[in-house]
């Protein structure tokens, strides 16, 4: 019986070991090719903000800065 119990111990230890090294294998791979994407396809600028709207027109600075109050105003009313 200590010899099954044994064997088991033995095969348990051996299959976390295969995990173990599969993960450290998974994470390098994924650092190496986040470095080479990095490297080889750099991020872009970042884009300039437009507001879209139905007319083509862009809204006046007295529009922008309503929406900017009532953002503001929302958002400190309903803190998470």
């Amino acid at each position: 019986m200590a010899e099954l119990i044994s064997s088991g111990v033995e095969l348990m230890f051996v299959g976390m070991g295969i995990v173990f090294l599969f993960l450290l294998m998974l994470v390098w791979t994924i650092n190496v090719m986040s470095g080479l994407v990095q490297r080889y396809f750099p991020e872009a600028s970042e884009p300039t903000l437009s507001i879209p709207t139905l007319s083509g027109n862009t809204p006046d600075k007295t529009t922008i800065a309503a929406i900017a109050a009532a953002v503001h105003q929302y958002r400190s009313k309903h803190k998470p």
